[in-house]
């Protein structure tokens, strides 16, 4: 795929028509021809997830109406196994086997053993994290008894299942309110897969903690600190910083002990953001010093906050990460940011006073402000 394009183009015609080709090299008597034309007329104005459902209402329509027979045949288009370090998009069919999990997730919910195993064969090549969901809304225990086995899969890709599948704030996917009530249940799997030898599996380990720490940071924190107990190994720690990420961006006390950040005690001054007054599209400079009041050396997480304008004139804050720093006894450091108030799909800017905090260790240390001017 290429750079310019976006993800929803990946889902054309011409896949639709190769994809009918491979069903009909496995099952004579689909009609590959009729497939690709009842699919490309319907994609052009369709998002994403759009055009995968269109894919999988024509599977459902171009198959046997039998949901056993259907799967029989999807499988045996499906192509090797994907090697962990490789995309799940580095083959003619990629894309199009989103769809053979889409069809499992909407077709297969009456059929649990057939539908598990069939996710089984699929997330070899192509994740069935958004598939797997509805069971562990609809059967919980018997779907939950099922990754709990498959933690010891020779698989990578079913192993990772296991943690994001039950992610309780999948993105894109649907959320898991059982799981965001009580993560318990996924917090035994992690358990199992926090030394998983891949690290694909313990980047999905670290994410799943994220999701827990926006519901049950409590929780979140007692696993890790279990895990942490004695020498933690470098895998560990890495899981540890990632799964900390947002409460360590929020400032959350704990969360930044168990990284080995203490109290700040350091002193703030010198801060300047230039230029005082900006437009949309311009960058604003902040500069501050930092000076270590003790006479031992501080390990310190140093961000800074921008109090965004919203529309009704009161502020949002957001924190950005600037860097992570030993400051010797004694002595000072001078940190330079530029940031640029550029146009993104997720916010929106207002005109009027943007205050700047600088937060160390979580712990707001004084700022500056700049104005955001009309850019008319």
């Amino acid at each position: 795929m290429s750079e310019s394009t976006l993800f929803k183009d990946n889902l054309n015609a011409a896949l639709a028509a190769n994809f009918g080709r491979a069903i009909q090299q496995v099952y004579a008597d689909f009609d590959a021809v009729g497939f690709a034309a009842h699919i490309a007329p319907q994609l052009p104005p369709l998002e994403l997830k759009e055009r995968v459902a269109v894919f999988t209402a024509a599977l459902h329509d171009f198959l046997p109406e039998d949901y056993g027979t259907a799967v029989a045949i999807l499988l045996q288009v499906l192509h090797p196994e994907t090697p962990p370090e490789e995309g799940l998009f580095n083959n003619d069919l990629g894309w199009a086997l989103w769809s053979v999990a889409h069809f499992v997730e909407v077709h297969g919910l009456d059929d649990f053993d057939l539908s598990l195993a069939a996710m089984h064969a699929i997330t070899k090549r192509f994740s069935c994290e958004f598939a797997i969901r509805p069971f562990l809304v609809r059967y919980p225990q018997q779907t939950l008894a099922v990754l709990d086995g498959w933690t010891a899969d020779p698989s990578p890709h079913v192993r990772r299942l296991v943690s994001e599948g039950t992610r309780p704030r999948l993105p894109w996917g649907m959320r898991l309110n059982q799981f965001i009530a009580d993560p318990t249940p996924t917090l035994a799997l992690l358990d199992k897969l926090k030394d998983d030898p891949s690290d694909y599996v313990r980047r999905s380990v670290a994410n799943h903690l994220n999701d827990i720490t926006k519901d049950n940071p409590d929780l979140a924190l007692a696993a890790l600190r279990r895990w942490n107990e004695g020498e933690p190994s470098p895998e560990t720690a890495w899981i540890t910083r990632h799964a900390l990420r947002s409460l360590v961006k929020a400032g959350h006390p704990e969360a930044l002990a168990l990284m080995g950040f203490g109290e700040a005690q350091v002193a703030l001054s010198q801060v300047t953001v230039e230029p005082a007054t900006i437009r949309l599209g311009d960058t604003f400079t902040l500069r501050f010093v930092l000076h270590n009041e003790t006479a031992v050396d501080q390990n310190l997480v140093i961000d800074y906050v921008v109090d965004f304008v919203k529309a009704n004139g009161r502020t949002s804050p957001k924190v950005f990460k600037l860097k992570t720093a030993v400051l010797p006894a004694h002595d000072t450091l001078a940190v330079t940011k530029n940031h640029t108030i550029k146009p993104i799909t997720t916010r929106r800017y207002y005109p009027g006073t943007h205050r700047i905090a600088v937060q160390v260790n979580g712990q707001i240390l004084g700022g500056a402000a700049f104005e955001l001017e009309n850019g008319d």
